[in-house]
């Protein structure tokens, strides 16, 4: 396919020398819209697709921050560190935070938790949900700092939340959250663990709010130098269809399959409160939940892997 080089500016000189050329004012008007429009997309022409302004440098950036503030359990100097850290770039992006803070009964007896909602600009109407946890597990003997878990999906989350902005008519059809208290203080049951996005669920549900939702993407777990995707099987089939599809559109379908058994997350509750989620997680990751879990796991080609993939879905297909 042949490709014509057509500038805005040569645009505007053809236009002009042609309006000369008809004396009805119809045709003026005919021709000054067509104009317009040659205009319009000779300067939309130049800018990158979202997916390709994704960065995983930048996104590994992030997550090296908030490494450095060390371990984030609930209720913790470096996790209150962190959400500062978030609040500030995300308010910097343009999108408004609100902090959903509550208190609940876990096996270490009475904690605070904080999520963070976000949308972007004043006339926000959010219809699909992005989300991750930046929470780290509890360990009384070993220094957890969660690069992968909970550290690499905040670092995707806030860099999809810079492109985004880049792109407000978008931007304002998507909520972000940032869930606190995901990990399980002894073991994943109905009172211990997924406390953030337990009670997210609950608000949505109590205020019947839940059905304005189409959608979700949880991240989590996104970073590993060897990438392999593991969607649960009882992932939204619509939603697992339109990822597959977004990673071959990139051509990194090799990087999503699905795991073999079905994986407890953050989407868990959403789906249950009848928002379909899917849950973008490498479970077969072997410093998972140990020491080892440090930011030399993770590689910034993973990152936009995954991010790239997040925003073709976004741009291209979850508001068909």
């Amino acid at each position: 396919m042949a490709t014509t080089i057509f500038s805005a500016s040569s645009a505007r000189l053809v236009c002009q020398t042609q309006s000369k050329r008809f004396a009805g004012a119809l045709s003026a008007i005919v021709l000054l819209a067509a104009c317009q429009r040659v205009t319009t997309q000779a300067d939309a022409g130049g800018r990158k697709k979202i997916w390709e302004d994704f960065s995983g440098e930048k996104a590994l950036a992030d997550v090296k921050v908030i490494v450095d503030f060390g371990p984030r359990p609930p209720g913790t100097e470096a996790i209150e560190k962190t959400r500062e850290y978030l609040i500030k770039q995300l308010d910097a992006a343009g999108w408004k935070v609100e902090r959903q803070t509550f208190t609940e009964q876990t096996p270490r007896g009475t904690v605070q938790f904080a999520n963070l909602i976000a949308t972007f600009g004043n006339e926000a109407t959010p219809s699909f949900l992005v989300c991750s946890h930046y929470d780290t597990k509890t360990f009384d003997n070993a220094r957890f700092v969660g690069a992968n878990d909970g550290g690499s999906s905040t670092g995707v989350l806030l860099e999809l939340a810079r492109v985004l902005a880049e792109r407000p008519e978008l931007a304002r059809k998507v909520e972000l959250v940032f869930f606190d208290g995901e990990e399980a203080y002894e073991a994943f049951t109905a009172t211990d663990g997924l406390f953030g996005s337990r009670y997210f669920a609950r608000q949505l549900a109590e205020l019947d709010k839940a059905k304005r939702f189409r959608g979700g993407i949880l991240f989590d777990m996104v970073g590993d130098k060897s990438l392999t995707i593991t969607l649960p099987p009882d992932s939204p089939a619509d939603l697992a269809r339109d990822i597959f599809a977004a990673a071959d559109a990139l051509k990194v379908r090799s990087h999503f399959t699905y795991f073999d058994r079905d994986i407890t997350d953050d989407h868990t509750p959403l789906n249950e409160a009848g928002i379909p989620v899917i849950d973008l997680i490498d479970f077969d990751y072997p410093p998972w939940h140990t020491p080892e879990d440090s930011l030399d796991k993770l590689s910034p080609q993973s990152l936009r892997i995954t991010g790239a993939v997040a925003a073709y879905y976004l741009s291209e297909l979850a508001f068909r």
